[in-house]
This record gives C-alpha cells, structure tokens and sequence, in this order.
C-alpha cells in the first residue's frame, strides 16, 4: 500500500514533529552493557536517523509491516546502531531479552486501532527510567479527512473503495495521560500536548499530494488495477481541497496539521 519516494516529497514537515518528541525525552536512558531503542513504525528509514544522532552509542531498531518502507528503510542501516525489522504494531511486544529503554514511535500509531491497549505490556517490559515516547495526527475531523470519508461514502464509490472508518483511533492529551500516568508498579511521570503546526506547502494541490503519502493510500490500492476510475477519483478529491484550502497570493497552501504528543517515563 505504501509508496516511499511519495511520503517522502514533504519529509521536511514530516521530521519537525519527530524532533519536537525527542526534545522532551530524557538524555539518560537506561541499558546494559548499551541503550536498546525501538522505533516502532520506522516508515522509510530517514526518522530514525534522529535517534542515531541523539544517542549515538545506543543500537535501534525501526520496526514495520511495509516490505516497501521497509526496502527503502535499507539504505539507512548502519552495521551494529540501526537496523530494521519486519513487525506488526497491533501484536508487537518487547522481548525481555533485549532491555529496550526507548519505545519511539513517530506517526505509526494512529493506523493501529486500540494501540493504547498494548501500552501496559510495553511499559511492563521497560526498567525503571525506561520512556514511551510517541506522536500520532491528530487531524482526522480536517477537511483533508472528512472530505475523503464522504467521497468514500457517496454512492458512485461506496462499492469500489469500501466505506470509511468512522473510528478516530487517536485519543486527546488529557486521556493518553489517564492511562499512561498509573501504569507500572510505581505509575509513570507523563507529559502529554498537542501541537497544530501551518504547513506552507507549494505547487500545485498540494494538500492532495500531502495525503498521497497517507490518508490517500488506501483508497489508491484499492484502485490500483483501474486507472481510469483511480484518476476520476483523485481528481473529484482534488477538486474539493482546493475549495477547502485555497491557494494564498504568494502561492502557497496553508495546511493546519494537528499532532498528538506523549512521553511516559516510567519510574
């Protein structure tokens, strides 16, 4: 379902909400004989370099169920500090073998329905100072999203492109740090925010190239062995973005872009 080199044509945007989550994760992070950090849901690979620069000493692992992400994730594996795995979020849990001290996940978790129900079992597998730190869009009730789910919806697609999840998988601040706050025998300390950054995006519809690299995708495989019907779908969407985002004078897209934050350091 996933096409890199298009998640990657806004990587620039896509990485700032990577960094903001690091600058609130601790320096020390504990490990033996070396930090253990998993990167769950590592897309293309380029994400986890951040992790690399910030603990240099550590060995990571970027987990996901896209061969493809995963084929261009490749290209960023350094021998003995990042490498990267096959794994499915919705049943992935540590192993106690590997004494993870960073659970990393940037943008991954939103497609996983229910993630906050693995959060137990994660956090029961850290040490003591070990974090859970992750982001998750938070813009599902944006034009970006509900307009796709009514065209999914309308008659003339309903039977080629399946009816949208009316399920919004990511929750608010204050209920990730309910649930984070008493996990582990002495709780976690929790921060947990929102941020809605103004993406200035150029060329023409942008916004639509934007959710090419996401939200679009399933609806582009389901459509994959039609062209045509692919194209008049793409182009009814297109069309009704650039009514909810029109272009400003100088040329660009204003693309509001809310984002979930948390930081879970158990103690």
């Amino acid at each position: 379902m996933w096409d890199p080199q298009q998640y990657l044509r806004h990587s620039g945007p896509r990485l700032r909400p990577v960094l903001d989550l690091l600058a609130q994760v601790p320096d020390q992070l504990p490990g033996h004989p070396r930090v253990r950090i998993a990167d769950l849901g590592c897309g293309p690979g380029g994400p986890s370099t951040p992790l690399t620069e910030r603990w240099p000493e550590a060995h990571i692992t970027g987990y996901d169920n896209s061969p493809e992400m995963l084929r261009e994730a490749a290209a960023h594996a350094r021998p003995g500090r990042l490498d990267f795995a096959h794994a499915d979020l919705a049943h992935w849990r540590p192993d106690p073998g590997e004494n993870f001290g960073l659970l990393f996940s940037n943008a991954a978790l939103q497609w996983v329905p229910g993630h906050q129900n693995s959060f137990p079992e994660w956090l029961a597998a850290l040490p003591s100072g070990g974090v859970l730190a992750f982001q998750v869009p938070g813009n599902f009730r944006a034009p970006s999203h509900t307009l796709l789910s009514e065209l999914r919806d309308s008659p003339r697609w309903r039977d080629r492109v399946g009816a949208p999840s009316r399920v919004d998988t990511v929750l608010s601040p204050a209920e990730y740090a309910d649930l984070l706050a008493p996990l582990g025998p002495e709780g976690c300390d929790v921060d947990t925010w929102e941020t809605t950054y103004l993406h200035r995006l150029t060329g023409p519809d942008p916004v639509l190239e934007w959710t090419k690299g996401t939200a679009l995708r399933p609806v582009l495989a389901r459509l994959a062995d039609d062209p045509a019907a692919r194209d008049s779908f793409v182009a009814e969407y297109a069309e009704a973005l650039r009514e909810a985002y029109p272009r400003a004078a100088d040329g660009t897209t204003a693309f509001p872009f809310r984002r979930v934050f948390a930081v879970a350091v158990k103690r």
